[in-house]
C-alpha cells in the first residue's frame, strides 16, 4: 500500500511509534460517559489501529480533510464505511453527525491546534472527553494555572468547562516528519457545569479583553466594559489577568452586568 506524503499545508507530522499510540489511546476513559470515539486527522492510521481493536468499548469514527489519507484509509479499513469521513473537522457538524456524548482524540495538527480546541468548546455539550497530541507550549498553555506565565486565554476557556491534565511529553523523533519543537499529549474532561454563573458571552469579552492588554491591571483593560463609579472597591480590577481564577472572571463578569 502506498504511504501518505506528509503535507506542511496541513500541519501533518505523522506519529510512528505504536507504544505511543497505545499509551495516547490508554488515556481514553469512556466507562458509562460515551460510547463513541472520533479521531481527527488519521494520517496513516497508527492510533487508529489501536482504536479499532477496543470496539468492543466504543464505536469509532475518523476524520480527515486529507484525500490521500482519507483514499489510504479506505483501502486499510474497507469495513469503517460512512464511519470514514473525508471533511474538515472545523467544519463537522457534531449533531448532525452523532447523537450523544462523544470523545474525542488526535495526533492533531499543530497550525490549528487552537481552532480545534475553540470547535471543542462550542461543541462541549457532547464533546466530553479529549485525549490529544499538541505542541508542547500549547499544551503548557491550556493546562497552567492562575499566576504562571503560560495563563492565558485558552487556559481560562477550556478549565471553565474541562478539568485539564497535562499527561505526558513526546520527544520530535517518534514523528515522520520530525517537528521543530516537542509535543505533548493532554486530557480535556467536561466538568459538571452546563452554564457558568453569568452572562457567557459577556465572559467570553472580559476574558479577552483582560488577557489582550495583559501588562495592564483589569481596571485599566476593561475600561470599556466596566461603570468606574461602581466598582472602585474592587480589589480584583487592581490585578493583572493572570493572576484570576475561572471564578474571578465569573465575579466580574457579573459585577459588570450589576452595574450597568
Amino acid at each position: 500500500m502506498t504511504l501518505v506524503r506528509a503535507k506542511k499545508h496541513l500541519g501533518q507530522h505523522f506519529l510512528t511509534d505504536k507504544n505511543i499510540a497505545t499509551k495516547i489511546v490508554d488515556s481514553l476513559r469512556p466507562e458509562n460517559r460515551y460510547q463513541q470515539v472520533l479521531e481527527v486527522g488519521p494520517g496513516m492510521g497508527i492510533l487508529s489501529d489501536v482504536l479499532l481493536e477496543r470496539t468492543a468499548a466504543y464505536e469509532v469514527s475518523l476524520i480527515d480533510i486529507d484525500t490521500e489519507s482519507y483514499e489510504f484509509l479506505q483501502k486499510k479499513y474497507p469495513k469503517l464505511g460512512s464511519k470514514l469521513i473525508n471533511a474538515d473537522f472545523l467544519e463537522l457538524d457534531f449533531a448532525a453527525r452523532f447523537t450523544g456524548p462523544l470523545g474525542i482524540i488526535g495526533n492533531f495538527p499543530y497550525n490549528i491546534s487552537s481552532q480545534i480546541l475553540f470547535k471543542v468548546l462550542d461543541n462541549r455539550q457532547q464533546a466530553v472527553e479529549v485525549v490529544g497530541m499538541f505542541q508542547k507550549e500549547v499544551a503548557e498553555r491550556c493546562a497552567a494555572k492562575a499566576g504562571s506565565k503560560e495563563y492565558g486565554i485558552l487556559s481560562v476557556f477550556l478549565q471553565a468547562y474541562y478539568k485539564v491534565e497535562y499527561l505526558f511529553t513526546v520527544k520530535a523523533g517518534v514523528f515522520n516528519p520530525p517537528p521543530k519543537v516537542l509535543s505533548a499529549v493532554i486530557r480535556l474532561t467536561r466538568n459538571e457545569v452546563t452554564q457558568l454563573d453569568c452572562d457567557e458571552k459577556l465572559f467570553w469579552q472580559v476574558v479577552k479583553a483582560g488577557f489582550n492588554q495583559r501588562r495592564k491591571t483589569l481596571r485599566n483593560a476593561l475600561s470599556s466594559l466596566i461603570n468606574k463609579e461602581k466598582m472602585t472597591e474592587e480589589p480584583l480590577l487592581d490585578l493583572r489577568a493572570e493572576r484570576l481564577t475561572v471564578g474571578d472572571f465569573v465575579r466580574i463578569t457579573q459585577m459588570i452586568t450589576a452595574g450597568r
